[in-house]
């Protein structure tokens, strides 16, 4: 199917609030930063905003509904699942991380921000069970970060939770081109180290989620720095609960490759 490369799936209103007015994104941006913990994370969730732009963050809030349950997983301090609990004040977040320094962090920092829809609980994603189905649920730089043969079962799960109709966002990093791959690797294992590191084949990783009984969508997303990163749109079969049903004359190919945005321009890093 062919999508809107302004925005993604030419679905409207689902734009951020604190971005119709001048300034309201660059100011929940400052907020944030400004009600970290200590000056080290202040430093670095102003690295990772100025990596993760605007536009990026558009792309992504284009897909996640006004209102009802959203799920973090991967969260790490918390920066933009409380960049868009304050886009929209009726969208439930929640934030799933293994490290408990960085969730204490981020729920420290909602209560600085005085942002209430939104939860944080320190636990392995691959083991977190949660209650009840989300709206939505987005995954940040963390599938390539999975051992292979703990992707298909952990998704799972995942699909799980995720309410028909729902939308799961995977932004990952693909294997080509091989030159934008090494540099990606080269810097991930500076950061790791030896911890396990697959990048997905985005046919394969396409692949893998249709049969877990999504319709896929991919877009490759342009970065003035040397990254492979792919973004995976994927929808749950069934009606949500907050679109109308599809229209039946829409012809979907298997897992369609979209015309490239040019307004994403994010580049890997550690989730937020």
């Amino acid at each position: 199917m062919e999508e809107n490369p302004g925005t993604g799936t030419g679905r409207p209103g689902r734009g951020a609030d604190i971005g119709t007015k001048p300034g309201g994104e660059r100011e929940a941006v400052a907020r944030i930063i400004a009600n970290q913990r200590s000056l080290i994370v202040r430093l670095y969730a102003r690295i990772r905003f100025l990596i993760l732009r605007q536009t990026f963050l558009q792309e992504i809030g284009q897909y996640l509904p006004r209102q009802g349950r959203v799920l973090d997983l991967g969260c790490g301090f918390g920066l933009f699942s409380l960049y868009f609990a304050l886009d929209a004040p009726e969208r439930r977040m929640v934030g799933v991380d293994l490290n408990r320094d960085r969730i204490e962090a981020a729920n420290e920092c909602a209560k600085k921000l005085g942002v209430g829809n939104v939860d944080y609980t320190a636990q392995n994603a691959l083991d977190w069970q949660g209650h009840g189905q989300f709206d939505a649920i987005f995954m940040l730089d963390l599938i390539h970060h999975l051992p292979k043969e703990e992707v298909e079962p952990f998704l799972l799960r995942v699909a799980e939770l995720l309410a028909a109709g729902g939308t799961l966002l995977l932004k990952d990093v693909s294997d080509r081109p091989r030159y934008k791959m090494w540099f990606t690797l080269l810097l991930d294992r500076l950061m790791v180290g030896a911890e396990p590191i697959h990048y997905w084949p985005p046919a394969e990783l396409c692949a893998l989620v249709e049969r877990l009984g999504f319709t896929v969508k991919r877009h490759t997303i342009n970065d003035f720095l040397p990254y492979p990163h792919m973004l995976y749109v994927c929808t749950r079969a069934g009606q949500s609960r907050r679109d109308q049903e599809p229209d039946p004359r829409e012809r979907r190919s298997p897992c369609p490759r979209s015309s490239t945005s040019k307004r994403f321009t994010a580049t890997n890093s550690p989730a937020g």
